[in-house]
């Protein structure tokens, strides 16, 4: 088997297919969680803060010296990063309790008794009768 028929084999397995899916579904709900955090839920936290854009927050460890810019810890960035993160983790945190609800609730439910075939069916009805005489 060549090497080229063999990744195709592999990538169009289904569970390649399902995780391509949820990685790129991933990275679009992770930039939507980016800009509301960056452009919804900041820019007030920082009015409360007295006026503080987090993005501008920083600690400058060297000095610019002519034309080499300025060497800055930026942890306002970090804690925009930060929240971001936790906003993702409690999401996915919802998602996988509810799909466990789920699957604890498919579990719990009684099985369905096997359905009995015609003879069977037959029989009942003989030993039925037979109890009645």
């Amino acid at each position: 088997m060549s090497m080229v028929s063999e990744f195709r084999d592999f990538a169009m397995r289904g569970n390649v297919v399902d995780m391509a899916v949820g990685i790129v579904i991933g990275a679009a709900f992770g930039k939507i969680v980016s800009s509301f955090v960056s452009d919804v839920l900041m820019p007030p936290l920082g009015i409360l803060l007295g006026g503080v854009d987090f993005t501008e927050l920083a600690v400058t460890l060297k000095g610019a010296v002519g034309e080499v810019p300025p060497v800055t810890l930026n942890y306002g960035t970090f804690v925009q990063t930060l929240v971001d993160f936790i906003i993702i983790a409690f999401a996915i945190f919802m998602v996988i309790k509810a799909m466990n609800a789920l699957k604890k609730k498919k579990e719990a439910a009684p099985p369905e008794p096997p359905k009995q075939s015609a003879e069977e069916i037959l029989l009942t009805e003989i030993r039925d009768l037979l109890k009645k005489n």
